[in-house]
């Protein structure tokens, strides 16, 4: 039986899609390791679904890919539409249990406030610049 070895590993040379992060995002991403988020099914916004998470990005891939909450699943949520970043996860867990009892009124006023078109965030987060803006 042959013998495998390990390769080394070549660093790793960022993108220049890395560079399209503000320093904010970098900031939150970095220093803030919890999550409450919200999802909604595509473009009907029938369902609105809060969940917490300590990678976002992750999380988000998961729902997704159908592997969230069955919930989601059921529902088709996974436009990832509002998030808030904590340093901890009891606020973040605080966070979300007050959403989860605002009403659908008030969750739609908090995000129309931050998200007015309800535009896909994840695809936002990591998209491209071209001129300043986003692709």
């Amino acid at each position: 039986m042959p013998a495998f070895r390990c390769r080394e590993r070549s660093p790793v040379i960022p993108s220049e899609a890395e560079g399209s992060r503000s320093e904010t995002e970098h900031l939150i991403m970095r220093h803030q390791n919890y999550f409450v988020y919200i999802l909604t099914n595509g473009d009907r916004h029938t369902v609105l679904y809060i969940g917490i998470t300590n990678d976002l990005n992750r999380r988000s891939n998961e729902h997704s890919l159908g592997f969230g909450s069955s919930f989601a699943r059921q529902y088709n949520a996974h436009k990832l539409i509002y998030f808030e970043a904590f340093p901890d996860p009891k606020s973040a867990i605080a966070r979300e249990k007050q959403l989860k009892r605002w009403s659908r009124a008030k969750k739609e006023a908090l995000i129309a406030q931050a998200n007015p078109q309800w535009r896909d965030l994840v695809t936002q987060m990591y998209a491209v610049r071209k001129n300043g803006g986003f692709q």
